[in-house]
């Protein structure tokens, strides 16, 4: 694996706007690969970082562009287009996300390797990270990321037998134009990022984009396990690529401490038939899956006090992602709350039975605790996690619950920067208790 030229884009001219995690690393990589690149972003601190960019706003100026790469949480139609957006769109400019542009790169530079996609609206960094790790186990050259870890454009570039393994989110596959993938696997789908896609159809059908330009040679896989998901696979059988259906019932999975419940059988029986059309014998796929090490804050047990587990499962943003966790545990102290997704936690009924005590945090604590007092739920309204983790310890002892699960149900950015963060406090306290102090 080694880096691409630096002539793969020479005489290409992009505008890059947004200099998060996802656009600064893309504008350095363009640059790096000979494109004429002009950066911008709104924000003075993210400009103050971009060192070695040509800086420029975008607002203003000409707009000559071949391409605009655009971060995926800047809007460009809905639910108000960003300003660079529109100018985009009245440029006739193409807006893409980097995994374009390493689709373009590679076959620019004359690698063949073959691109797997991976979306859904839970459990696409598991299945991700699982096929990296079955695909490095077995020998094949490989390289993860897109919507988790590396930029996709932030990749090596691969040999002709080497793959690439994107997760890929809603934003990014509405911004796909030539990118077609070898084989291509949508897990599930649940009402998410509708502010972005207008209704559930719209967000349908950003998903479905992963199997635009398939070919008969090429794999599409597909869960089962919800109605839209098997109506996308009814859908699918018009198309020319073969379709797997999966599910995680009756898929054998022994051995894997790190893929725990009924989710994580669909994630693996996904990563399964993938890495099968990608060559991989199936006794190698199985040993891979009892040395896979699972990724933070997804349902990882961060430590154990007097038997009761501590489970970071911070990427839980949503109730349906929550329910994956509760689902595999009998008795438990749940911490839950933050902002909540449209729905709140209604559908986390049939799981209410298995919760000692909720300790409810963040802005939407009083909208989570009038769905649990309806059901009769104990719960309290504890506002952080610094009260709700030593409260949980104390509860669990007095209740007999063998968890305390951090899954909560909501995004996290009324009190973090992120999921991440919010897992990695949740972690810290819960060692402070393992060490016997205070938080």
């Amino acid at each position: 694996m080694t880096a691409f030229a630096p002539d793969v884009f020479a005489g290409r001219r992009f505008a890059v706007a947004g200099l998060g995690r996802n656009g600064l690393p893309v504008a350095r990589a363009l640059l790096a690969m000979g494109a004429d690149v002009a950066a911008w972003d709104d924000r003075p601190e993210a400009r103050a970082s971009a060192m070695g960019l040509t800086l420029r706003d975008l607002r203003k100026g000409d707009f000559t562009f071949d391409a605009l790469v655009l971060s995926p949480g800047i809007p460009h139609r809905l639910p108000k287009p960003h300003p660079v957006a529109m100018r985009a769109l009245e440029a006739g400019v193409p807006i893409l996300s980097d995994a374009e542009l390493l689709f373009q790169a590679a076959r620019r530079a004359g690698s063949h390797a073959r691109f797997a996609g991976i979306t859904g609206t839970n459990g696409k960094s598991t299945t991700t990270a699982l096929l990296a790790h079955i695909l490095s186990a077995a020998g094949v050259p490989n390289a993860a990321g897109g919507n988790l870890g590396t930029p996709a454009l932030a990749l090596p570039r691969l040999p002709d037998e080497g793959v690439y393994v994107l997760e890929m989110s809603s934003y990014m596959l509405e911004r796909l134009a030539t990118l077609r993938f070898d084989v291509a696997a949508m897990l599930n789908l649940s009402p998410d990022h509708l502010d972005r896609h207008g209704d559930m159809a719209g967000y349908a059908a950003a998903k479905r984009a992963i199997f635009a330009r398939q070919t008969a040679g090429d794999l599409a896989v597909v869960g089962v396990e919800d109605a839209a998901s098997r109506a996308m696979a009814v859908w699918l059988r018009e198309l020319p690529a073969p379709v797997v259906a999966v599910a995680g019932r009756g898929f054998e999975l022994r051995n894997a401490p790190a893929l725990p419940g009924a989710h994580n059988a669909q994630n693996a029986a996904t990563a399964f038939a993938m890495a099968r059309f990608l060559g991989v014998p199936e006794a190698t796929i199985r040993a891979a899956f009892t040395t896979f090490p699972g990724l933070p804050h997804r349902q990882q047990v961060v430590t154990t006090i007097d038997g009761i587990a501590f489970i970071n499962d911070s990427k839980a943003t949503n109730a349906d992602a929550a329910a994956r966790a509760l689902a595999c545990y009998d008795r438990i102290v749940w911490i839950a709350g933050g902002q909540a997704k449209d729905g709140g936690i209604e559908t986390l009924a049939p799981f209410f039975a298995r919760i000692a005590r909720a300790l409810l945090i963040g802005r939407d604590a009083p909208m989570l605790a009038a769905t649990l007092a309806t059901h009769n739920v104990p719960h309290d309204i504890v506002g952080t996690l610094d009260a709700a983790v030593p409260a949980a310890l104390l509860i669990a002892r007095q209740a007999g619950a063998t968890a305390v699960l951090l899954s909560p149900a909501c995004a996290s950015f009324d009190q973090f920067s992120g999921f991440d963060a919010r897992g990695d406090r949740f972690a810290a306290l819960a060692a402070q208790l393992a060490c016997g102090r205070a938080a």
